[in-house]
């Protein structure tokens, strides 16, 4: 391992990280149930971040609140030092069940978000089109989403969040509703697109296996109330052959640390 943090325990001393989000004091209830509890969290600059743990932790409700979708109870999230109240142009959100209109064609879909902010025509099509290619879209711009398969559907979604040119990328668990193929697929273009765009990705996944193989960082939060429990950092060569990484001691490794700090909490 390079570093693991371990909360409410020993800590390992780690070198300080340039944060574009903050996170701090962070607590949510939906009437009596609570889902998270001061959490205190940055998100390093230009990589990958996973939240990871049981169902019903609150990884998915600490992703919105980063959004600007949901109001926290208690505490602040900061993006590039300001203080998030509602969605912004700096973060974009890619969501579980895809969330696109059926009436528009892909095209008017992936450049829906540059539409809404005035961008001319011509241009946001030419965007739009940019991004459609860079998911592996490419001749599909006039097709409309009942003509796609969902593993499609999804890259139109990602495609639409990178258009907007964010700064952060907020993604719920955007492979669970897609076949092992297309999964390991997406994942190989993830690590891509997080190296050519040079983007910050938050990532929600249920997936050990998934947060080892595409995280530059994994966040473990604790049963509700969601705490962080810990945080990894998998010590892992990513070029080259995608599937020798599978077959990687750093790569299996880190899957069993992670099993062995979650399994506690399988009943």
């Amino acid at each position: 391992m390079r570093a693991s943090v371990v909360r409410n325990g020993p800590t390992s001393v780690i070198e300080p990280i340039d944060s574009i989000v903050k996170v701090r004091g962070i607590s949510k209830a939906y009437g009596n149930v609570e889902a998270l509890r001061g959490i205190d969290l940055d998100f390093p600059r230009g990589k990958l971040t996973s939240l990871l743990g049981p169902s019903g932790c609150g990884k998915t409700t600490l992703l919105k609140i980063i959004a600007g979708l949901i109001d926290a109870d208690a505490g602040t999230v900061a993006v590039e030092g300001k203080t998030v109240t509602r969605p912004g142009p700096e973060r974009a959100f890619v969501f579980q069940d895809f969330a696109l209109m059926p009436w528009a064609t892909v095209i008017r879909n992936v450049a829906f978000g540059l539409e809404l902010r005035g961008t001319r025509k011509a241009e946001r099509e030419d965007i739009a089109r940019h991004y459609i290619a860079e998911v592996g879209l490419a001749s599909f711009e006039d097709k409309y989403p009942h003509e796609l398969s969902g593993g499609m559907r999804q890259r139109v979604g990602l495609a639409r969040a990178l258009s907007v040119k964010a700064d952060v990328l907020l993604l719920d668990e955007p492979f669970s509703a897609v076949d092992e193929q297309n999964r390991r697929k997406f994942q190989e273009d993830l690590i891509r697109l997080r190296t050519n765009q040079n983007k910050t990705f938050i990532f929600v996944t249920h997936s050990i296996e998934e947060a080892v193989y595409i995280s530059d960082r994994i966040v473990l939060l604790s049963p509700r109330p969601g705490r962080i429990s810990q945080i990894i950092e998998p010590d892992i060569d990513r070029s080259g052959d995608p599937e020798r990484i599978h077959r990687d001691k750093h790569y299996l490794d880190t899957v069993d640390e992670i099993w062995r700090g979650l399994k506690r909490y399988v009943e």
